[in-house]
């Protein structure tokens, strides 16, 4: 007898833990929701970070072509003297490449200093276009750790703040909410900031890549323009 009332409480007490666990299941929107006010400003930050981060890679990808085949018709044409179509060649090109050439043959016959400091210029003009905005992703990684923190201030200020008001005599479900609010905008500051700043240093080395070459072939040019005439 003493047997089954054990057995009776045992499953009373799991099934009372099991309506506690149900009861303390929470989605991932109620956690949102908890995080106050310092959610929104973050989801705002990892929509512009998304945003820019495949706005960028793709024009990178889409600059990032293979010069050779280009340089090699550029260089044909421009040893056969035919610098009409290799400037036409250049303005059917859409690759940094290109234009970067297309300024120097368009200079041809100025002294070589200038026709280097014409592809130099241009050069530089496309690696601000290439950079475009990565400034403002390095800002969004940078700025959402911070908000975070932020709202990890204001909710733990929230939470010391029931305590002193109910002078000891605190319920723990009266700090919850100042704690959800502290520990969930840190965590979701940090899912903001660390895959921005990922983003942000892989887009930087494929556009130094790409600029290194850029630099490769305006210096294949600038050795094709002296070369000797046979």
């Amino acid at each position: 007898m003493l047997q089954f009332l054990l057995q009776v409480v045992e499953a009373s007490d799991t099934t009372q833990n099991t309506q506690a666990t149900k009861e303390v299941e929470i989605t991932l929107f109620d956690l949102i929701l908890k995080g106050g006010w310092a959610m929104i400003p973050l989801a705002l930050l990892l929509g512009l970070g998304i945003y820019i981060f495949i706005e960028r890679y793709l024009i990178i990808k889409k600059s990032d072509q293979s010069p050779e085949q280009f340089m090699k018709q550029v260089r044909e044409l421009v040893r056969s003297g035919d610098i009409k179509r290799a400037a036409m060649l250049c303005d059917a090109t859409d690759s940094p490449y290109a234009r970067m050439i297309g300024k120097g043959i368009r200079r041809l016959g100025s002294p070589l200093p200038d026709i280097m400091a014409s592809i130099e210029n241009e050069g530089k003009l496309e690696i601000n276009r290439l950079e475009k905005s990565l400034g403002l992703l390095a800002t969004v990684a940078g700025a959402a750790p911070m908000i975070g923190f932020l709202g990890t201030v204001t909710g733990l200020i929230a939470a010391f703040m029931n305590i002193s008001q109910y002078e000891g005599n605190v319920n723990p479900s009266l700090l919850s909410g100042g704690i959800y609010e502290a520990m969930i905008t840190t965590a979701a500051g940090l899912f903001v900031g660390i895959p921005t700043y990922f983003g942000y240093n892989y887009l930087t080395m494929k556009i130094a890549n790409l600029v290194a070459k850029m630099e490769i072939t305006s210096t294949e040019f600038i050795d094709l323009l002296q070369e000797p005439i046979a």
